[in-house]
């Protein structure tokens, strides 16, 4: 009996709790703000909404809200938190001092207010422009790490999201268990990539690619000695194919995280000094635009 009347008053406690959580709207205070497909600047453009428009907000993820979108596909959008404010529907202090009105104007109030709120988004779309516009990540700066080996600075940039160009600049060094010195590596590297795809989820956005890269590269054989004896270079052409991601959270939608392996074939000049087939990248690029 205990357990059924704690059940009872427990259910009455988060009732108005979670009817309140359904209420919970995005007021606009921004002259406009972009509704996007997914929680990333990354993703299509879905419309836009003018300044004091009220959207109903189903979660917030911090730094983005999502949203009741009904010209979408999903019937959901992302809108950035900064464009607005989060909390409850307001009620004016004048409504509050005025007489308490019937129950049947109260309930045509009620339906008015609704119906405004889940028409509003569908007629703010700009007249003359397509309703989905692409943008995306164009052009990015940043640089690249191979563990334990070298450090380099890398650009890249994509076209519509799926064709991508890279050029990445390196250095590393090589050592030999059978030959007394060490190789400098310097390469340049221009490559292209290819996007089949991108998942977008509420807090990231991942984008696989595979690609492809000639390695323009200078090495330099010195070896340390009591005798003074020249350093020793070499030009050549390598190749790598390589595949990986890049990923983008949702807070934080400029910069890209990625990760790439592949099989790399580099020329080897100097006896006991190859470079190893396999070869591991990390990256980080800033989007500038």
């Amino acid at each position: 009996m205990i357990r059924r009347i704690a059940a009872v008053v427990l259910a009455l406690i988060l009732n108005p709790v979670f009817v309140h959580a359904q209420d919970t709207v995005f007021t606009v205070t921004v002259p406009t703000a972009t509704v996007y497909k997914g929680p990333s600047n990354v993703t299509p453009v879905i419309g836009r909404v003018s300044s004091g428009t009220e959207l109903s907000v189903s979660r917030n993820l911090g730094g983005w809200v999502k949203v009741a979108w009904p010209a979408a596909e999903d019937g959901i959008g992302y809108v950035r938190m900064s464009m607005g404010r989060i909390g409850g529907p307001e009620v004016s202090a004048s409504a509050t001092n005025a007489s308490r009105p019937s129950s049947a104007s109260a309930a045509a109030a009620t339906t008015t207010a609704s119906a405004a709120r889940t028409s509003a988004p569908q007629q703010i779309p700009p007249r003359g422009q397509p309703r989905v516009r692409d943008i995306s990540h164009i052009f990015g700066i940043g640089a690249s790490l191979v563990p334990m080996s070298g450090v380099g600075a890398t650009a890249r940039g994509w076209h519509k999201n799926h064709l991508g160009i890279q050029v990445a600049f390196m250095r590393d060094t090589m050592t030999s268990d059978v030959a007394a010195g060490r190789v400098t590596s310097m390469q340049f590297e221009p490559g292209v990539e290819y996007a089949p795809f991108d998942r977008v989820s509420d807090y990231l956005w991942f984008r696989p690619y595979l690609g492809s890269a000639v390695s323009i590269v200078r090495q330099t054989l010195t070896i340390a000695s009591p005798v003074a004896r020249p350093s020793v270079s070499d030009s050549g052409l390598g190749v790598r194919v390589y595949g990986g991601g890049e990923l983008t959270f949702a807070s934080m939608p400029q910069f890209g995280v990625s990760a790439d392996l592949g099989y790399r074939h580099l020329p080897a000049p100097f006896a006991g000094f190859k470079a190893d087939p396999l070869s591991l990248s990390l990256a980080g690029h800033w989007y500038i635009k």
